[in-house]
């Protein structure tokens, strides 16, 4: 029976090759660097130390490979049995998900839906992508347009459209000025009943900075329609948690953005979400300079000012949305976006290293190393 050190280790399903390379780039994919970890067996974090490799596991735990990077899905106290069809459900879930959400692969539902917009046609929603469109119109709303899943003309232009860090250098500022000029917003999408059209051709969606937090809500959902009450479901560092981990809550710790290791940790209540946004997960690289895949919908050009951002909520989905706007506001305006929707914890990284706290957030959070980095800390 293995150790709760070895559930935690790189799946031995996978390639030979694609182990290797998130041994070599400690779970990284592709570029996508994970942004939160679950504290594993044998990492010691500001004073939080998980179960001694030497007990027997009592978890269940299982590495899928989907969004693009590795989701860990642990169930707590549940018969294995029982834990595995309700894995095996979520793993079915997150694959049509894949397939009918992706922005840019051809067959799903969202490129066909994209491709009638385009063409200025009214098309037919299903009822497994209709809740997310109209979601996702009403947080950009909310976000003042800061989260906006309709400028994936832009996304392309940049070329994140692509399982690959793009090469050659970024796109003319006039092609970037054309697009943000021809102003694509979620406004312009019409939707009645399941009849979906826009007003502007130029609107494609991309919901790339939102349906990975809605996915790891249904995932909870499904878990529970499982019998299974204790879980935490980890999709690349985003992640939402459903219960306790015995007699204590789910602890996970949040990655540093601009070092190795951890900034800082929590623990983290039944039903909560932690979504975590930043800058150095993804991007492109030209002549040594760095260009982000968050891009600012109002200029077009990647964001600077932000290494991450991380919200707690209830529903992934607003988490998932609010840190992709705050990083977006930056420390300027990340508390009027935070009012506007409606949040509670809070916590950005500037890039110098400056963190901004709610003051909610501030009583939860533990900063790892013994030393606390500059603070600010700003009401809502």
């Amino acid at each position: 029976m293995p150790t709760m050190c070895e559930q935690y280790s790189i799946p031995p399903a996978m390639p030979g090759d694609a182990r290797q390379g998130i041994a070599a780039a400690g779970f990284r994919w592709r570029s996508l660097l994970p942004r939160l970890h679950i504290l594993a067996c044998c990492v010691p974090l500001a004073g939080l130390l998980l179960s001694a490799c030497t007990e027997p596991p009592r978890d269940y735990q299982q590495s899928l490979f989907i969004f693009g990077t590795l989701v860990d899905i642990s169930v707590h106290g549940a018969p294995q049995e029982q834990a595995a069809a309700a894995v095996a459900a979520v793993d079915a879930d997150f694959q049509r998900m894949h397939r009918e959400w992706h922005a840019w692969k051809p067959g799903g539902e969202l490129v066909e839906l994209n491709r009638h917009l385009a063409a200025g046609e009214t098309t037919t929603a299903s009822d497994f992508l209709l809740p997310l469109l109209l979601q996702a119109r009403t947080l950009s709303l909310q976000s003042d347009g800061l989260f906006n899943p309709a400028i994936g003309r832009l996304i392309a232009l940049w070329g994140f459209h692509s399982d690959e860090p793009p090469p050659g250098p970024p796109p003319s500022a006039a092609a970037i000025e054309t697009l943000v000029a021809g102003k694509p917003d979620m406004q312009a999408l019409l939707i009645e009943g399941n009849r979906v059209s826009s007003s502007n051709p130029l609107v494609q969606l991309d919901l790339g900075g939102f349906a990975k937090g809605y996915a790891l809500n249904k995932a909870i959902a499904r878990l529970h329609e499982h019998g299974v009450d204790d879980a935490i479901v980890n999709a690349g560092g985003d992640l939402c948690v459903s219960g306790r981990h015995g007699d204590r809550p789910w602890q996970v710790g949040i990655r540093h953005p601009q070092g190795v290791g951890v900034i800082a940790a929590l623990a983290v209540a039944d039903g909560e979400c932690v979504l975590t946004s930043g800058n150095y997960e993804r991007y492109r690289e030209y002549e040594d300079v760095r260009y982000a895949h968050i891009l600012d919908p109002r200029t077009g050009w990647p964001v600077r000012h932000v290494a991450s951002a991380t919200v707690i909520h209830r529903d992934g989905g607003v988490a998932d949305a609010a840190a992709t706007a705050l990083t977006v506001a930056g420390p300027d305006e990340w508390q009027r976006i935070a009012r506007r929707m409606g949040l509670v914890y809070v916590m950005l990284v500037d890039e110098k290293g400056t963190v901004y706290l709610s003051p909610a957030m501030a009583e939860r959070i533990r900063f790892a190393g013994g030393q606390e980095p500059e603070t600010v800390i700003g009401e809502l």
